[in-house]
C-alpha cells in the first residue's frame, strides 16, 4: 500500500498534511533484503493508477525485481494513513483504505505460481491471508507440501480487525504449521491462541516448523531449531517434505482447534531455544520493525550464519526501522552488521542505538578502512 505519514504529531482529524511513503509486510521484507545485497522478487498486484506507479518505482528503487507485479485495471491501489504516535500508545491511529483493492484480489488465478516459487525462500504474511478468500486460497496453495517447494517463511502478523470470519486464529495456526520458518510475537500468540508461558509454550503449540522465532519486543527473541534442520539450500531444508500426510484444506469449520488441526507429525523440540537479547534502542516509531526483524533473520539464514548471529542481525535490522519515522528504513551495511553481530555477550549487552546510528556506523566503518 501507499502510506501517508503525518507532517506533524496529532490526531488524524487535526493533521493538515501528509508525506507519501510505502508500507506492506512482504514488500518491507523484500526491500530490506534487497538493500542488504540479496536478489529479491516481489510478487503482488497494484492498481493501474498513480499510486501503483509510485509503489512499483519505489520498491524497484530498493533493488527489488517488480516485473511480476500485476496491474489491475479496475481495482485501486490500497492506501493507509497513520499518526506519528507509536502504535503501542492509545493516541496511535491507522486508517486503512484497502477493501476492494488490487492486492485483495490476489488468488491462484491472478498470481503466477512459478514466479512465486522460483526463489530459495518464499516469505508470506498472515496479513495477506486475511485480505480475502482469494488471498487465503493463494497462501494455502503456496504452503502446501510439494516437491521442490522453496523454504517457506511465514510471519503470523495477527491483526484481529482484519479477520471477518471467526476461525481466523485457526487459519493462522494451520498456515504456521505448514511453514518452514515462522515468526510470531509472544504477545500475539497469547492474543490469538491463548498461549501463556513464554516462548517454550509457543514452541509446544508449533513443533512443526524447522525454525520458530518467538519475539518478545524490547526483551529479545528466541529461536527454536529442530534437530537436523538445515538452511535454504538443498532438499529437505528445515525439515521440508517431512510431513507425509496430506494437509486439510483450510475452510470454515465448526470443529474445535485440536480436532480441526489434527495430530501433528513432529514432537515438541526437546532442546531449549536460543535466546538473544535485543540491544537498547531509542525508539522513534515501531511500525515496520517486525518486518525488518524478519528480513534480518532471513538474511542471516541465506548467508548460512549461526542462529544466534541471525537473531542479532534481526535485532539490528529492526533497530534501523525503530529509529526511523517511516515503515521502511535502510538496514545497516554488511561491514557494520558483521562487526556488531560478532561482539561478545557483554559488549552486545551494552549496545545502545539511536536515530542516525546506521549512518554513524557506516562512517565509522569507512574510517576503519585503510
Amino acid at each position: 500500500m501507499v502510506a501517508l505519514l503525518p507532517g506533524r504529531p496529532g490526531r488524524l482529524a487535526d493533521v493538515p498534511s501528509f508525506d507519501r511513503a510505502i508500507g506492506g509486510a512482504e514488500s518491507n521484507v523484500a526491500c530490506a533484503l534487497a538493500a542488504a545485497g540479496h536478489t529479491v522478487r516481489w510478487v503482488s498486484r497494484v492498481g493501474a493508477d498513480g499510486f501503483g506507479d509510485h509503489l512499483l518505482a519505489t520498491v524497484a528503487a530498493h533493488g527489488v525485481d517488480v516485473s511480476r507485479v500485476g496491474r489491475d485495471p479496475v481495482r485501486p491501489t490500497g492506501v493507509y494513513f497513520r499518526t506519528a504516535a507509536d502504535r503501542a500508545t492509545d493516541a496511535h491511529e491507522v486508517a486503512y483504505y484497502r477493501a476492494g483493492s488490487a492486492a485483495s484480489a490476489m488468488s491462484v488465478e491472478t498470481v503466477d505460481p512459478a514466479a512465486v516459487r522460483a526463489g530459495r525462500v518464499l516469505h508470506l504474511s498472515g496479513i495477506t491471508a486475511a485480505l480475502s478468500e482469494g488471498c487465503l486460497g493463494l497462501l494455502h496453495d503456496l504452503t502446501a507440501p510439494a516437491e521442490g517447494r522453496p523454504l517457506v517463511s511465514f510471519d503470523v502478523n495477527y491483526r484481529p480487525s482484519l479477520w471477518t470470519w471467526p476461525d481466523g486464529v485457526e487459519v493462522l495456526l494451520e498456515l504456521a504449521r505448514r511453514a518452514d520458518v515462522v515468526f510470531v510475537g509472544a504477545d500475539e500468540a497469547e492474543q490469538a491462541w491463548g498461549v501463556t508461558g513464554g516462548p517454550a509454550a509457543v514452541r509446544e503449540l508449533l513443533p512443526e516448523p524447522g525454525v520458530l522465532v518467538v519475539k518478545e519486543g524490547a526483551k529479545g527473541a528466541t529461536a527454536f531449531q529442530r534437530a537436523g534442520a538445515g538452511g535454504p539450500s538443498g532438499a529437505g531444508a528445515w525439515g521440508l517434505g517431512a510431513p507425509t500426510r496430506r494437509q486439510p484444506h483450510i475452510e470454515h469449520s465448526p470443529e474445535p482447534l485440536t480436532g480441526r488441526c489434527g495430530r501433528r507429525p513432529f514432537p515438541a523440540a526437546p532442546t531449549p531455544g536460543t535466546f538473544e537479547p535485543a540491544p537498547t534502542v531509542d525508539v522513534v516509531a515501531a511500525v515496520g520493525a517486525g518486518d525488518a526483524f524478519a528480513a534480518g533473520f532471513l538474511s542471516g539464514t541465506l548467508r548460512g550464519l549461526p542462529v544466534r548471529r541471525s537473531l542479532r542481525l534481526g535485532h539490528l535490522f529492526a533497530a534501523a526501522t525503530l529509529t526511523s519515522p517511516a515503515d521502511l528504513a535502510p538496514p545497516p551495511d554488511r561491514d557494520t552488521t558483521d562487526r556488531l553481530t560478532a561482539l561478545d555477550a557483554p559488549a552486545w549487552g551494552t549496545l545502545r542505538l539511536g536515530p542516525g546510528w546506521t549512518r554513524a556506523a557506516a562512517a565509522e566503518e569507512e574510517g576503519r578502512t585503510p
